[in-house]
C-alpha cells in the first residue's frame, strides 16, 4: 500500500505542477497577446502616418515639378529676349558704322 500511496502522491504532484505550468503559460500567453495588440496598434499608426506622408510628398513633388516647369518657361523666354537684344545691338552697331 505504501508504494501505491507514493505513486499516487507523485502523480498528484505532477498534476499540480502541470496545472501551475499551464496557468503560468496562460498568463504569459495573455501578456504576449497584449503586447502583440499594442504592437499592432503602433504599426497601424505608423502605416497611417506613412500614407499621410506619402500624400504630402506627392503633393509637394507636384508643386516642385510645376515650379521647375515655370522656371524653364521663364528661362526660355529670357534666352529668346537675349537673342533679340543681341541681334538689335548688332544691327544698331551696323547702322552707326554706316552713319559715320
Amino acid at each position: 500500500m505504501a508504494k501505491k500511496d507514493l505513486t499516487t502522491e507523485v502523480l498528484i504532484q505532477i498534476r499540480d505542477e502541470l496545472k501551475q505550468t499551464r496557468e503560468e503559460l496562460s498568463s504569459r500567453l495573455d501578456q504576449t497577446n497584449s503586447r502583440l495588440d499594442q504592437t499592432n496598434s503602433r504599426l497601424e499608426r505608423v502605416e497611417r502616418r506613412q500614407s499621410e506622408t506619402e500624400v504630402r510628398l506627392a503633393t509637394e513633388l507636384i508643386s516642385v515639378a510645376t515650379a521647375v516647369n515655370q522656371l524653364k518657361d521663364v528661362l526660355m523666354a529670357d534666352r529668346d529676349l537675349r537673342q533679340r537684344v543681341d541681334e538689335h545691338d548688332r544691327r544698331i552697331a551696323l547702322l552707326e558704322q554706316h552713319a559715320h
